[in-house]
């Protein structure tokens, strides 16, 4: 019996809005809720990307900076087989900020056999000499320091001179260079062993600048360090070969892998 089927269709399109408008609090809310749901664990799952992300980037310069420590560490490694002398291997802990002190510290003292006096490089060539141990730590003076001078001679040609600091950031000075003295722009700079602190062959720096000026007693000479004094993290302790006898590359292997 379809006699009311039209009728039925009617009804339906003119009850469907009040249907639709019966339900729509319960649409509404339940939109909401996914809408706020979804939010929530979107900003939570953004937190823990961002977590994860910035965890990777503080490995990713660890990573970065112990490839350069262990880069420095081949350096120093290297340096170390071409020494007749046995060293070992400590790294500097702090920077005396006294720009008229010019001192570091470094990780070890007594109890590793460091002394007062003791020669200090770094892969390049000589950076000072302790002046100060304590049992765990001692300091350190860098060549420029002005207090500071160390015998030295020009690797051409053998002359003598005494070599001294002249501040922070400033080049090394030859001390009492007769006019008439060879010595070149260029000229490599090397311990003498005159003094009995440094062994004689170590490179202190290069001549830079060699001036006259009319009514100086001296020649004015100036040097640039070997050294990278402002950049160097680990440093070399030397000691003379004659008191250990025969120097044996693996103590220094072992150092650095004590240090590592």
């Amino acid at each position: 019996m379809n006699y009311f089927s039209p009728v039925r269709h009617v009804l339906s399109v003119v009850v469907y809005p009040i249907q639709t408008l019966a339900s729509l609090p319960s649409d509404t809310g339940e939109w909401m809720s996914d809408f706020f749901q979804d939010r929530k664990e979107l900003k939570e799952k953004n937190t823990q990307l961002e977590a994860i992300n910035l965890s990777n980037s503080i490995r990713l310069q660890r990573l970065q900076d112990l490839q350069r420590e262990n880069m420095r560490l081949r350096e120093l490694l290297g340096s170390s087989f071409r020494l007749p002398e046995r060293v070992k291997v400590a790294e500097i802990l702090a920077i005396d900020l006294d720009p008229f002190s010019q001192q570091v510290v470094i990780d070890k003292g007594e109890r590793y056999g460091v002394f007062v006096g003791q020669a200090v490089l770094d892969a390049t060539g000589v950076m000072g000499q302790v002046i100060q141990v304590s049992t765990v730590s001692s300091h350190v003076i860098l060549l420029t320091n002005p207090s500071h001078a160390l015998p030295v001679q020009v690797n051409r040609n053998g002359v003598r001179a005494v070599i001294t600091g002249r501040g922070l950031g400033k080049s090394l000075q030859l001390e009492h260079i007769p006019h008439n003295a060879d010595i070149r722009v260029g000229d490599l700079l090397v311990t003498s062993g005159l003094g009995g602190r440094f062994p004689v062959g170590y490179p202190v720096g290069r001549v830079v600048s060699v001036s006259s000026a009319q009514g100086q007693a001296f020649a004015h000479v100036l040097v640039e360090p070997a050294a990278k004094l402002s950049t160097s993290r680990e440093v070399l302790l030397v000691l003379a070969a004659e008191s250990f006898g025969t120097f044996d590359d693996s103590e220094i292997v072992g150092e650095l892998e004590s240090n590592e």
